[in-house]
């Protein structure tokens, strides 16, 4: 199911300088996340299942799946936080990648997680975890990261009328008043790329981000790019987005890839799964059906 022409209206489609993004294109902006998805695991091609649990390793629950996503999930990942009814981007890649695995729907069984206790080391209540979870050398000292199964550019969303409103370059967004959610690529981006001339404010969560857009308290957010189209599409009256960044802009291009245990017995076979995925055009099929209206806004030089 493919979002309403209502909401097609509502997203901005703006097509000067627009990117369209690969499925599971590679990085080409530093080359760091393209290293990262290639090095996830030493094992990316064992073979899929083809019953619960066969030829991958085993699970907390014996011949049950447990994925993660997070505590909410949102619209385009997940459609009314329920990924149990399989709408939505990664509640349709969670449930492909499962099947490939040899995990029939009734056999998925969800949790919830915050963003950041994911990714920290330790036990988990979960064999594989998706909610837009960049591929980065950091994470990955403490987690297993699968392939990358979608490609993403940073974006601003701005209120109109704000200091960033009509930025095309770096140089104009300086002065700048930033949040983005803690522990994500996009706050990492703000001060890494962006360099504004006052320290960004950070969120335990993108809800904390939208809240503080929303009521004046920052002048703009930094989210992925189909996140930031719809934040300033339906969720957050009188916001635009700003502007995308080009994927050759240096680390600026997010590889998302599905979060598992360290050395987990699992990564082989969802790695498995995506490359055949990717090969056989199903994932390319269920990004156009939820993610082919939210590609589109003009591009900020960083040079």
């Amino acid at each position: 199911m493919r979002p309403s022409p209502v909401l097609r209206r509502l997203v901005p489609a703006i097509a000067v300088g627009a990117l369209v993004l690969a499925a599971c294109g590679s990085d080409d902006s530093s080359g760091a996340a393209s290293t990262d998805a290639t090095s996830a695991t030493d094992a990316t091609t064992a073979p899929a299942g083809t019953a619960a649990g066969e030829a991958c390793g085993p699970t907390i629950e014996d011949g049950t799946l447990t994925i993660a996503t997070g505590e909410p999930a949102f619209y385009p990942w997940v459609i009314d936080d329920k990924p149990e009814s399989g709408e939505g981007f990664e509640a349709a890649v969670a449930y492909a990648v499962a099947g490939e695995m040899g995990y029939a729907a009734d056999s998925v069984v969800w949790v919830r997680t915050t963003f950041d206790e994911a990714i920290q080391p330790g036990a988990k209540n979960f064999d594989m975890n998706l909610q837009q979870y960049s591929i980065t050398p950091e994470r990955q000292q403490n987690i297993d990261m699968s392939l990358p199964y979608y490609t993403s550019n940073q974006a601003i969303v701005a209120l109109d009328g704000s200091p960033a409103a009509g930025a095309t370059t770096i140089a104009d967004l300086k002065d700048v008043k930033f949040g983005a959610q803690v522990g994500t690529t996009s706050l990492q981006f703000i001060t890494d790329v962006i360099k504004p001339n006052q320290e960004p404010f950070v969120y335990d969560d993108n809800v904390g981000a939208k809240a503080a857009l929303e009521a004046n308290q920052i002048d703009a957010a930094v989210f992925d790019l189909p996140t930031a189209l719809y934040v300033s599409g339906v969720e957050i009256e009188g916001s635009s987005v700003v502007g995308q960044f080009p994927a050759d802009a240096g680390g600026t291009t997010d590889q998302f890839g599905f979060v598992l245990g360290k050395d987990s017995a699992l990564t082989a076979c969802v790695n498995a799964a995506i490359t055949t995925l990717t090969d056989n055009g199903e994932l390319d099929a269920i990004t156009q059906q939820w993610l082919a209206d939210f590609t589109g806004a003009p591009v900020i030089a960083v040079g």
